[in-house]
């Protein structure tokens, strides 16, 4: 597994990327805190979405004065592949 799976808050945002396909900024933090339960830093949250921006597994659109985010073909295939791997090690 590479590197930018070993963060659970960057699985999560590729998680509810995959499940919206795409996102307001605003709105995916707003989905990630409801997860939670609490908020998270704003700095620490678009850090998250810029490295995964510049490993290639999200990117970004403007649109308007908003922007918005979705998982790449890679982004996509690297969360499956954890999806099938934590599927394996969840079967009894």
């Amino acid at each position: 597994m590479t590197r930018w799976l070993q963060s659970g808050r960057r699985r999560d945002l590729c998680a509810l990327l995959y499940e919206a396909e795409e996102l307001r900024g605003q709105s995916l933090k707003t989905r990630l805190e409801a997860h939670y339960d609490t908020h998270i830093d704003s700095k620490s949250f678009y850090a998250a979405l810029r490295s995964l921006r510049e490993k290639g597994f999200v990117e970004k659109r403007t649109e308007g004065i908003h922007e918005a985010y979705a998982l790449t073909d890679a982004g996509e295939e690297r969360l499956e592949a954890h999806f099938e791997w934590l599927a394996e090690k969840l079967q009894k």
